[in-house]
């Protein structure tokens, strides 16, 4: 017999539905929400709200320049040179996963992205393809001030995916599995950033011209 039916389905434990702004002021471990500014069902874990599958948004992201931040959810803003995403890497997650979707941009442009402040030890590789050829071709950069050609924007939209590894602990971050697409071409990207320094924060920014509305997520793997 289900448990609805010797109960009643309004005596069963529901989770509290709130938005970010409400959420539990003294949540205990183990409390469960739902947050309807995110959509999401988070548990405290004693420390922080966290998601309940493997990939969880990042709900302690914030804005300092270049947009507004919601839940982590973050917006940017209109004609800005850059966007700077604070409170996004912890010891919580190992691996994350950074989009940025939406948005437009002042022309064709390549999306930069930079770990703290701008350390030119930033080396990675593309591969891409031209949609009337199809043809594989590739370029490398080393030594650089951020990763470059790891997003495109256009004047239509915004497109940037990759996920970033141990940008948090004491050791070289990875960029791995970055994807973009441009009006004539696709390709996607790699790298390191050979610097072993503890980064909470990230920039993206075009290498010229601004960019418009779009907005940036960032999600971690859970490692377990």
């Amino acid at each position: 017999m289900p448990l609805s039916t010797v109960l009643g389905a309004q005596s069963l434990v529901q989770p509290a539905v709130c938005t970010t702004a409400t959420r539990p002021a003294s949540p205990y471990t183990g409390q469960a929400i739902y947050d309807t500014t995110i959509s999401a069902l988070l548990i405290w874990n004693g420390t922080a709200w966290t998601g309940t599958g493997g990939l969880q948004l990042v709900t302690t992201a914030t804005c300092s320049s270049g947009g507004t931040a919601v839940g982590g959810v973050v917006t940017i803003g209109s004609a800005v040179s850059s966007v700077t995403v604070s409170s996004a890497f912890s010891a919580t997650y190992d691996a994350y996963k950074i989009t940025v979707t939406g948005g437009v941009a002042s022309g064709n442009i390549q999306m930069q992205l930079l770990l703290g402040s701008s350390i030119t030890t930033y080396y990675n590789s593309l591969i891409y393809a031209p949609f009337a050829t199809g043809t594989p071709a590739g370029i490398g950069n080393n030594n650089q001030a951020s990763w470059d050609y790891v997003g495109y924007g256009t004047t239509d939209s915004l497109s940037f995916n990759a996920d970033i590894l141990d940008p948090f602990a004491t050791k070289y971050t990875k960029l791995v599995n970055a994807v973009y697409t441009a009006v004539n071409e696709a390709g996607s990207a790699s790298g390191v950033h050979k610097t072993a320094t503890s980064y909470t924060s990230f920039i993206i920014r075009p290498s010229s011209g601004t960019f418009t509305g779009g907005t940036i997520r960032v999600y971690g793997y859970q490692n377990s």
